[in-house]
């Protein structure tokens, strides 16, 4: 890719509507700034004003992850959290706002796409329905406790 050259000015601008767009951990600003030819003082000083002005907070970035990958796309918290040490966030930050999901929530939501997805499952036999719906739930990221104990109530 042919790298545009800017002032420096212009790519915190660019940097800094990149950050309110959306949240945006330090990872993803730091692949963002990849796009610029900029030293390394540069991208230092760029990315500490971000965290000063409040543009690039770890924290907010995490619980509106979490949120959104759980109420949006209903994922689990096993494949949340794996998705979040991607992108460079610490196991002591990712507990700390796994409170984000709701235990009730939780279960309704496991149970909704447990039933959901048990009713689609056609010409089977009942163990090969279940080993199929705990499989599709383990890849959504839920905890295999978890599933068996919607399977047992169920």
């Amino acid at each position: 890719m042919d790298k545009k050259s800017f002032t420096f000015d212009e790519i915190k601008l660019k940097l800094v509507n990149y950050c309110v767009y959306q949240d945006r951990c330090h990872y993803e600003v730091e692949q963002k700034m990849k796009e610029f030819l900029l030293i390394p003082e540069a991208k230092e000083e760029i990315i500490l004003y971000l965290i000063k002005e409040n543009y690039l907070n770890e924290e907010r970035f995490t619980r509106s992850y979490i949120r959104g990958k759980f109420y949006i796309k209903h994922w689990g918290r096993n494949k949340i959290k794996m998705n979040l040490k991607q992108k460079g966030i610490n196991d002591k930050l990712i507990s700390k706002c796994m409170d984000e999901i709701d235990k009730v929530d939780y279960e309704k939501t496991l149970t909704k796409i447990y039933q959901d997805y048990f009713s689609k499952q056609n010409g089977m036999k009942e163990y090969q329905k279940k080993s199929k719906v705990i499989r599709y739930l383990m890849s959504k990221g839920y905890e295999y406790e978890e599933i068996c104990e919607i399977i047992n109530n169920e």
